[in-house]
C-alpha cells in the first residue's frame, strides 16, 4: 500500500498547518501572561503557513481523483443511465 508523493506532501502540509495553528494559539497565550499586545504571529509561523499552503496546494494539484465524462451516452455515465430508466418504468406503471 504504497502513497504517492503528492499523497505525502498534502499530509505533511495538513500536519505543518496544524503545527502553526497551534503554535499561534499557544504564542497567544504566552502574550496574556507577559500581558503583551499581539500584534501578529511571529515569523516562524508565518514561515511555517507558507511552507503548508505550498505542499498542500501541490498535493491538492498533483493528487487529483479519477475524471468521468460529462457526455450523457459515455460508459463512464451508465448509473445515471441506469437511473434514468428506473424513472421511467416507474413513471410507465
Amino acid at each position: 500500500m504504497g502513497f504517492s508523493v503528492g499523497f505525502v506532501n498534502g499530509f505533511v502540509g495538513v500536519l505543518i498547518l496544524s503545527h502553526a495553528a497551534y503554535s499561534t494559539t499557544q504564542y497567544k497565550s504566552l502574550l496574556k501572561i507577559t500581558e503583551d499586545e499581539f500584534s501578529g504571529p511571529p515569523l516562524n509561523v508565518v514561515v511555517e503557513l507558507i511552507v503548508g499552503l505550498v505542499l498542500c496546494t501541490w498535493a491538492a494539484i498533483t493528487v487529483p481523483g479519477i475524471f468521468l465524462s460529462i457526455h450523457p451516452h459515455s460508459d463512464d455515465n451508465r448509473l445515471m443511465c441506469q437511473l434514468r430508466q428506473r424513472a421511467r418504468a416507474r413513471r410507465l406503471k
